[in-house]
């Protein structure tokens, strides 16, 4: 019942300060001005980070009356640095240099003051715990890389929060099952702070809200925390085998899409001797785009195939396969929605062939934005 509570004490105050988080956005002019790489036609307020954190810290708040959540008080300061930071780029336009170096700091102050680290292989190759000299930069790479991997697929409307929602529910499942409570709860004030603004996002008119840096900085460190809750050597209570469950496989899986999409993306750059921070329009969800398809199936279609992803790291895991196997079966399956399907149906809308023609019919049949449900979905955010 307390985590239900806490839930739904996160999904209301979002709810409570999203109209009004609008309001001061347009007053004030702090919005995401549509131009030649972006998809909207009108600016659009960028304050949502500023929701899902209220939400969050209000939910853990009131989950502290009952349970200690004190551990969670690095997560949360942790927290607040990527949302000043993110903030700031979303109106000022910060540099890419200054937001890594603010990045690398957080991760940082997390792993020597929170003791969050990458520090156990958990059987990857035979490989268990690792020396902290390698632990650190090792830590850090990957948590900036989480982090500006979910940046990077804030594209259409509702694809990073659903995809943060999803990830959320993942993890605070696991954690659930394994008797680690605190980071159960910071998964489910997560998922409940995002699920108001998911829906204002991907229905609202005059609601709408884009969840800016501000918001996907504040969840790629959350995720990263996640991910090193799960990794770090002594701290995660594994009811699982190790030698039968892949942890590292399962975390790749959960996050196929924006690890392995921003890895093509920033490859291709650079091979065409560009910055690998070079803004185009070459993500998976551009593509989706390009085949016709809504944001709301743009979005639905990415986190299908998410979860393709986990399905596959799932079967290897039943199928009995070793740690190493289903690490081999992840890697493969995450290539082939994000390198192989982007290669794929880039040929085909090139050569402009029959079969991008049918899938652009199809595509076209997904925009529901002139059906009645839609109309009343929107009416229905508005006024909240």
């Amino acid at each position: 019942m307390l985590y239900i509570a806490a839930f739904l004490i996160s999904l209301l105050s979002v709810c409570w300060i999203h109209p009004r988080l609008v309001r001061i956005a347009l007053d004030k002019n702090i919005v995401d001005n549509p131009n030649a790489r972006k998809l909207q036609r009108k600016p659009v307020p960028v304050l949502g980070g500023i929701a899902v954190f209220f939400g969050s810290v209000i939910g853990l708040g009131c989950a502290s009356l009952v349970c200690n959540c004190s551990e969670l008080f690095i997560v949360v300061v942790a927290m607040m640095i990527m949302l000043y930071t993110g903030t700031l780029d979303d109106i000022l336009d910060l540099s890419p240099g200054l937001r890594f170096l603010v990045e690398i700091f957080t991760v940082l102050l997390l792993v020597y003051v929170g003791g969050y680290s990458l520090n156990d292989f958990h059987g990857l190759w035979g490989i268990h715990q690792i020396p902290q000299y390698l632990a650190v930069p090792l830590t850090v790479v990957a948590a900036v890389g989480i982090i500006n991997g979910i940046n990077l697929i804030d594209g259409v409307d509702g694809l990073s929060s659903g995809y943060c929602i999803l990830t959320s529910l993942f993890f605070g499942g696991m954690f659930w099952g394994v008797g680690d409570r605190v980071m159960a709860m910071l998964a489910v004030v997560a998922a409940g702070s995002l699920i108001p603004f998911f829906f204002h996002n991907l229905f609202g008119k005059s609601s709408k809200m884009f969840i800016g840096d501000g918001g996907t900085l504040v969840m790629g460190i959350v995720i990263s925390v996640f991910v090193m809750r799960t990794l770090t050597h002594g701290t995660f209570c594994e009811i699982y085998d190790p030698k039968n469950v892949g942890l590292i496989p399962f975390m790749l899986a959960v996050l196929a899409v924006p690890v392995f999409d921003t890895l093509r993306v920033m490859t291709t750059r650079i091979l065409k001797h560009r910055s690998p921070f070079h803004p185009d329009k070459t993500h998976l969800h551009h593509m989706f785009i390009r085949l016709g398809c809504s944001h709301a199936a743009t979005t639905l279609a990415i986190l299908l195939l998410n979860l393709f992803v986990v399905l596959c790291g799932w079967l290897s895991y039943l199928a009995g396969c070793s740690v190493d196997m289903q690490l081999y079966v992840v890697v493969l399956a995450a290539l082939l929605i994000t390198v192989g399907l982007y290669n794929f149906m880039e040929w085909h809308i090139r050569h402009k062939t029959k079969f991008i023609r049918l899938l652009r019919r199809i595509g076209y049949r997904t925009h529901l934005n002139r059906t009645g449900i839609f109309f009343w979905l929107q009416k229905k955010m508005d006024r909240m």
